[in-house]
């Protein structure tokens, strides 16, 4: 069973009295460890500098009637404790510092004690969420038989309270700038997609599906979304991203539900696996189009039921995460096509985020620069800024319906750590600019000119493709275009190994070509058009 622990103030004249006169009155810090049907396995007791001495008779007294109750005491300080500004941080830091572990432990905020502004702060941060628990208003007892009193406990229901939820206007903008990493962004259909993602995080545990193009920033706003909903207790565990481009067959199965050992070639040991890792906390899968329908039915089986299989296991284990996932393609037409569980897509589009490319948002192409060079200069003592006339070039350049921004917010960032790096005494100037310009522009004419590009984004992903270098690239190409056209892996490798074959160096040459594949994470059957 799960304990329970109450956290309040204790009372400075509620819980007073000296000597055994003070048992001739209701003390509620007391008397709530007196109730028959409510067991109290932990009070951590708020209390000022001046309350030592009354903090340890309460102790003692809690000991007496309760012994099975510990009790730990914070010591709280407050200029003004009718100060709504100031009790409200110092609680809302208390909250934020305190280790709480809903699983086992149930909260109980003690709301009789303190002052009215204390007790309006213990309820706004329970309605938000910061406090994971419920509310406990002690009663004194009608008759003087017995001190205990009475006690109730108090669920909040927020629809309740809609005009108190106005008092968390200012935090919901807060959370929003969290959620856009303090950049202060023009562009109205992101504001408002921010501003629903913000509620939903908060709210909700049901998966979060955000649709964008590669370098849209969909990897930053799912961290970001877990980070704020760690704040609010949300989830425990953590963060743990995957890329699913990278996965195939059974890497894709053994990295993501773990294997038994034995399981697959070169397995030595049991691996957990990401979805394991994840437990209590959240599951980024980025790119999830990407996947294969079985690991696909897998990922719905462990969503909607906390368990899976690992690869070679017969037993199944548990994972409870709540899963955000990525694409930068239409699902929907996806699943029209065959390529994407039409009943896996259903469950992730409860939630469906659109997150917009660089070339949508060119209002914001301002504010992301300062964001990067501001960045930069963390942990540094120079500055780094444009020249005017530099800065001018490079946003004109920037904003032109022309510039094609492939990479979106990537590539932004690339360019303009670029220039910062290369900035003599601090300034980007426009000799600076101009060279950067071109290389953009020859880097993006270069992705749409190469024949092997989009083949191989097709097939590993353009994450991969971008960081390979050209001779695996055109090597690599070959061999994805012939996997394409034969009806086998073993013609497959006849015809990319037929020199060998003739010289008899080529012993197997589908075991050969079929090594070759996963260096890339690749299987002929995932590229054959057979």
């Amino acid at each position: 069973m799960k304990k329970n622990v109450v956290i309040g103030f204790l009372g400075n004249n509620l819980d007073g009295g000296k000597g055994n006169r003070r048992w001739e009155h209701w003390r509620p810090s007391v008397a709530m460890c007196q109730q028959e049907d409510l067991l109290i396995d932990r009070v951590d007791l708020l209390h000022d500098r001046r309350q030592y001495k009354q903090t340890e008779i309460v102790s003692q007294d809690i000991a007496g009637v309760s012994p099975e109750t510990e009790v730990r005491t914070h010591l709280v300080e407050m200029r003004d404790p009718w100060d709504f500004q100031e009790v409200y941080g110092t609680l809302h830091d208390f909250a934020l510092d305190y280790d709480f572990d809903p699983d086992n432990e149930n909260y109980l905020i003690q709301l009789t004690t303190g002052t009215h502004v204390a007790q309006i702060c213990w309820f706004l941060l329970t309605e938000a969420r910061y406090i994971p628990g419920q509310l406990l208003q002690l009663s004194p007892p009608k008759a003087k038989a017995g001190l205990e009193g009475t006690y109730s406990i108090i669920d909040l229901d927020l629809s309740r309270y809609d005009r108190l939820a106005q008092r968390f206007d200012a935090e919901r903008v807060e959370a929003n700038d969290f959620l856009k990493a303090g950049i202060a962004t023009r562009n109205t259909d992101f504001n408002a997609m921010i501003e629903r993602v913000e509620q939903v995080a908060v709210k909700s545990d049901a998966p979060l599906l955000i649709i964008g193009p590669t370098g849209a920033g969909k990897s930053d706003l799912a961290k970001r979304i877990f980070d704020l909903k760690k704040s609010r207790h949300r989830v425990r565990g953590s963060f743990v991203p995957v890329n699913c481009s990278t996965l195939r067959g059974e890497r894709a199965m053994s990295t993501l539900f773990g294997h038994r050992r034995g399981a697959i070639t070169g397995a030595g040991t049991d691996r957990a696996g990401l979805l394991r890792t994840a437990d209590k906390g959240v599951l980024f899968l980025d790119e999830i189009d990407e996947l294969g329908l079985d690991e696909q039915a897998m990922i719905l089986h462990a969503l909607e039921s906390g368990r899976f299989y690992p690869v070679g296991s017969d037993s199944e284990v548990r994972s409870e995460f709540q899963l955000i996932a990525g694409a930068n393609q239409d699902l929907a037409k996806l699943v029209g096509e065959g390529r994407f569980r039409a009943d896996l897509f259903a469950r992730l589009n409860l939630w469906t985020f659109h997150l917009p490319g660089l070339r949508d948002r060119r209002e914001d192409l301002e504010p992301n620069i300062e964001y990067e060079l501001a960045r930069a200069a963390t942990g540094r003592t120079e500055q780094i800024t444009f020249n005017a006339d530099a800065k001018k070039r490079y946003l004109k350049f920037a904003k032109d319906p022309s510039s094609d921004w492939t990479g979106n917010f990537r590539d932004l960032g690339s360019s303009v750590t670029r220039m910062r790096t290369l900035a003599p005494r601090g300034r980007i100037t426009t000799s600076m600019v101009d060279e950067e310009v071109e290389r953009l522009i020859r880097q993006w004419h270069s992705g749409q000119s190469d024949p092997d590009w989009a083949l191989l984004v097709d097939a590993v992903g353009v994450d991969y493709v971008s960081e390979m270098d050209k001779f695996d690239r055109v090597q690599l190409a070959e061999v994805v275009r012939v996997c394409r056209k034969a009806p086998s892996l073993s013609a497959a490798g006849r015809e990319l190994f037929a020199e060998s074959r003739k010289k008899k160096t080529s012993t197997n040459d589908a075991d050969r070509l079929k090594k070759y594949l996963e260096r890339f994470g690749l299987e002929w059957s995932g590229l054959s058009n057979a």
